[in-house]
């Protein structure tokens, strides 16, 4: 009885060695278009969202929001898009690629000067950004920041006078795709200073920084919306549900940017 009982067992264990087939986990993919500010944060909130759910993939695909929306125009594969302004997202709604019920705004952000880390210009004060010679970077006008930058100039030039908005303008040196272009730059000391959204300093704390007044300020909005060929359209929506969610907030906001009004 001994013996075929320990067969029996023998049986069950080589069974149980085998191991019983697992349920298969689904493996999905969702690819997001995001503007290039949101690099660092949505890296984070994209590895967030696969741990919560095993078999997904987050392709991300960050760069201007203007380049990011010309792609998606041209058929590029995206099923949610992230911009850091509204034109870009409009342009989109306008050409039936984006249901204008599905776009929310889900933070905010401001902007801010940076120099390197050692200062070699000595800025100290946003006035010394008219001194001649000063070498100046700023993102192209058609990138949300490089708007964003001269709407702030604007500002400053009716506050301060004395050609403010020219005499800097006149110390550009280049104008870039990106304002993550823009930060590389000023980290590499290639220029003296650059103007870039406050969240850019959290992912470079080494860089100095003057902050804009509020009042000569620009608050820029950003929009998320699930696109309207997207391939999983109920991943796309858990994603933005969870850009929404507390712990997506907070996440952006641990690198800088600010809860939507």
């Amino acid at each position: 009885m001994k013996s075929f009982s320990f067969l029996v067992l023998s049986i069950v264990l080589a069974f149980s060695a085998c191991g019983t087939p697992s349920p298969t986990v689904k493996s999905e993919t969702l690819t997001v278009f995001a503007a290039a500010s949101l690099t660092d944060a949505f890296s984070e909130i994209g590895e967030a969202f696969e741990t919560a759910n095993p078999g997904v993939t987050i392709e991300l695909n960050f760069a201007g929001s203007q380049s990011l929306r010309t792609q998606i125009e041209q058929g590029a594969q995206a099923d949610v898009f992230a911009s850091a302004n509204t034109k870009e997202m409009n342009a989109l709604v306008a050409g039936n690629l984006v249901a204008a019920n599905r776009v929310r705004t889900f933070l905010t952000n401001r902007l801010v000067v940076i120099m390197p880390v050692n200062n070699p210009a000595g800025i100290m004060e946003l006035t010394d950004l008219m001194r001649s010679g000063l070498k100046l970077i700023l993102a192209a006008k058609e990138v949300p920041v490089g708007n964003y930058s001269l709407q702030v100039l604007d500002k400053l030039d009716q506050d301060i006078g004395n050609g403010f908005k020219d005499r800097v303008l006149a110390n550009v040196v280049s104008y870039e795709n990106d304002v993550k272009q823009v930060v590389a730059k000023v980290q590499l000391g290639e220029a003296d200073a650059g103007m870039v959204y406050s969240s850019d300093t959290v992912a470079a704390p080494e860089l100095q920084k003057i902050e804009i007044p509020a009042n000569d300020n620009i608050i820029a909005e950003y929009l998320v919306a699930m696109m309207n060929r997207a391939q999983n359209p109920d991943l796309a929506g858990a994603f933005i549900d969870y850009v929404l969610s507390e712990s997506g907030q907070a996440i952006l906001q641990k690198w800088g940017f600010s809860p939507a009004k």
